[in-house]
């Protein structure tokens, strides 16, 4: 199964939680903190102008990038957790 995301939505894998802090504590499942960055998976064809003119993604495949807490869905694909996210609620990308 794959997913093509429409419009300007983008389909991210988040990374996986901490397991264990720096100081070497193993954190229980429910002091996890839920992930706020991951890699794109996939990349809509742009959001539709008015004009009929598509404007392109500012993001593309394997960029990492950085949403909010409560961004997007959260969808299932071959027992993994994604999230499929509007471009507009994209923070930022991580570079380097």
């Amino acid at each position: 199964m794959s997913v093509r995301p429409l419009e300007d939505r983008i389909l991210v894998k988040p990374t996986e939680a901490e397991t264990q802090t720096a100081s070497g504590i193993f954190l229980p499942e429910s002091a996890k903190e839920k992930p706020m960055h991951g890699k794109v998976v996939a990349v809509g064809p742009g959001k539709l102008m008015d004009n009929g003119e598509r404007v392109k993604p500012g993001v593309k495949k394997g960029d990492v990038v950085v949403y909010g807490k409560y961004a997007g869905s959260e969808i299932e694909i071959k027992n993994t957790t994604h999230l499929i996210v509007r471009e507009s609620e994209l923070l930022g990308v991580i570079e380097g």
